[in-house]
């Protein structure tokens, strides 16, 4: 007999109550949608106050950063390894064509190349919008419509005079507008960043909520409810940081922090309405597949954007924080606690 088979039989009874474990997940509902809110806006409502202000764009720099090691964290010791556990148990594992091939290691490569295919189509979208929308100038003004500058220098009849002025002035407005263009498309990879991720992020809330509706068992609950509150608030103060950088509109910021928020209790909900209507057990094969599938996916998506489109843009892409070794080193270290406080809930859920 297997270590994980020894228990008692009178306690995995007991903890089998169908009418507790209803009752928990109820509560849970209320308390998962409070924490939520509470982690994806906070961020989002500091840098609406402190926008503008000396130390905004590094405590900014700083959150992402935190953000960038929960994600990681979330994909690496929580996602990850629950998938590969529901598609090694032993009702999964004995049937073909899952005993054949790691199907969790397919399935998280897929997930990673899927965000890459996102990452460069959505990019090359962009470039391409940027070059429709520059425009051929003329090569000579009109007398009447010449600038200032040139027509003062013109006036002058010195065409050493013009061409100094004129070759001054477009050097400075061809580098005024390559600053702005690529502020522009920073700012636009940003913006698919933040929502790529939030794709990932909701599809592995669905997955967890799902998973703790269709669970009887009010022992795993219990313990659930209080790590699931933790994971929210740090999964959601990571997703907060990113649209906070991105400089969404008030309305699509209030729609993603709004999907974020829902997305675990309407997967509670629907799991409890699955159970209800057919009465699927968590502990089912296909139950398990469709768990070990998704989370994979899922896991493949996020360790994509923490490692590309977070960690690596930052640390490597960044100009204020190469400039400053100081701030480098404070961003590793918010990095490194963002992935310690996840990977730390790992050890109730």
């Amino acid at each position: 007999m297997s270590g994980c088979e020894v228990g008692d039989e009178s306690r995995a009874q007991w903890c089998r109550n169908g009418a507790a474990a209803q009752q928990l997940k109820l509560v849970s509902i209320g308390i998962i949608l409070v924490t939520s809110a509470v982690g994806i806006s906070s961020p989002v409502v500091l840098a609406r106050l402190f926008e503008g202000k000396p130390a905004y764009s590094r405590a900014l720099l700083l959150i992402k950063c935190f953000a960038a090691g929960v994600v990681l964290s979330t994909a690496l010791v929580h996602v990850l390894p629950d998938a590969f556990a529901a598609l090694a148990d032993c009702q999964v594992a004995a049937r073909h064509p899952w005993r054949d091939f790691p199907f969790s290691g397919l399935l998280t490569l897929i997930g990673a190349l899927l965000a890459l295919l996102v990452d460069v189509v959505a990019t090359s979208h962009a470039v391409a919008g940027s070059d429709g929308k520059q425009q051929y100038q003329p090569v000579e003004l009109e007398e009447g419509k010449r600038k200032p500058a040139e027509a003062a220098a013109v006036a002058m009849g010195g065409c050493h005079g013009h061409h100094g002025v004129a070759d001054e002035q477009e050097g400075e407005e061809e580098e005024g507008d390559q600053g702005s263009e690529e502020e522009r498309m920073a700012k636009l990879k940003q913006r698919m960043v933040s929502q790529v991720l939030e794709i990932g992020i909701v599809f592995h809330s669905v997955i967890i909520g799902v998973t703790m509706g269709m669970s009887q068992n009010q022992c795993a609950i219990r313990p659930l409810v209080v790590a699931l509150a933790f994971h929210q608030i740090f999964e959601g103060l990571g997703l907060g940081g990113c649209i906070a950088q991105a400089g969404f509109g008030f309305g699509t910021v209030a729609y993603m922090c709004l999907m974020f928020s829902v997305t675990t209790p309407m997967g509670i909900i629907l799991g409890m309405i699955v159970f209800y209507m057919t009465g699927y057990n968590d502990s089912n094969p296909n139950a398990l597949i469709s768990e070990g599938l998704l989370g994979s996916l899922s896991a493949g998506v996020l360790i994509y954007m923490a490692l590309v489109d977070l960690i690596a843009v930052d640390f490597f892409h960044n100009k204020a924080m190469s400039s400053s070794s100081q701030l480098k080193k404070a961003c590793f270290v918010a990095l490194v606690l963002g992935s310690a406080s996840m990977s730390i809930l790992a050890l109730w859920a």
